[in-house]
């Protein structure tokens, strides 16, 4: 049994569906998941990260675990994990636990206690994910505008479809072991040149406008700690050379390139509509 948590998430739902479509079976695990939410066949188990000790209905019959930062008690989490009887994790981790260690202490921690938990561990440092794109999709939809700050600074963002294909490897097979992947697109690209392939999706105009460091402090910190804030911040605007790297470890775990910006928005030009 595969248990796979945040499964209404824009990783976890895509890798929920990838394990079913294998005929293999999951448990789906979210804060407010039922059985509408998974495709048919699916276990659905309504759990939180945030408080280990419910977690072991969740658990329950699990063999590998597909696990988020989530909460501030990873101990708690893995240790609920192999009481019940869970052998392997994956963890989605971030880039900047490597690159900003200061400001990604929390992915760091949850990082530090898989690979001393005892059990089988692979660890995925996600780049920016793609779908962070979805925070335009309100004012591309009825103003035709993308707004971000540093608009010529590029990164190479990564297709939440690519890291879950990545985690369906890990999750399945044991050459992956011990391994701490970097997961990126395969090309840099810029918020004014992913506007632009937003608006090519469409086959309509997007007028990019290019917000201040401080307006995008500003609205970042409505729903973001200060310190991520922060973090955040400083790798969209000043990034460091890792940070600008292509990594290949997409290609060397899925023998395919990742899926290029321009791909997802075509995918998922629906939501900009």
């Amino acid at each position: 049994m595969y248990v796979v948590t945040g499964a209404t998430g824009n990783v976890g739902r895509t890798l929920v569906r990838m394990l079913t479509e294998a005929r293999l079976p999951v448990t789906a695990v979210a804060r407010h998941i039922t059985g509408a939410d998974v495709p048919p066949g699916v276990r659905a188990v309504a759990a939180d990260l945030a408080e280990p000790a419910g977690l072991g209905a969740a658990f329950e019959g699990g063999d590998a675990l597909f696990l988020l930062v989530a909460g501030e008690d990873p101990h708690g989490i893995l240790d609920a994990a192999k009481t019940a009887g869970i052998r392997k994790v994956v963890l989605l981790s971030s880039q900047g636990v490597a690159t900003r260690p200061e400001a990604y202490r929390h992915p760091g921690r949850f990082e530090a206690a898989v690979r001393e938990s005892g059990l089988d561990w692979t660890v995925l440092r996600s780049g920016g994910l793609d779908t962070n794109a979805f925070a335009w999709a309100e004012s591309v939809r009825t103003r035709r505008t993308a707004a971000a700050p540093f608009g010529e600074v590029g990164l190479p963002f990564v297709d939440p479809d690519d890291v879950a294909a990545v985690a369906v490897a890990a999750l399945r097979q044991d050459a992956h072991l011990g391994a701490t992947y970097t997961l990126t697109g395969p090309t840099a690209t810029t918020p004014r040149e992913r506007a632009a392939a937003i608006a090519t999706a469409l086959g309509e105009p997007v007028r990019f406008v290019e917000q201040t460091r401080e307006e995008a402090h500003e609205l970042m910190a409505r729903f973001m700690p200060l310190p991520v804030v922060e973090g955040t911040l400083a790798i969209l605007g000043e990034p460091t050379e890792d940070e600008r790297r292509v990594s290949p470890d997409v290609e060397r775990v899925l023998d395919r390139e990742p899926g290029s910006f321009a791909a997802w928005a075509e995918r998922n030009v629906a939501a900009f509509r």
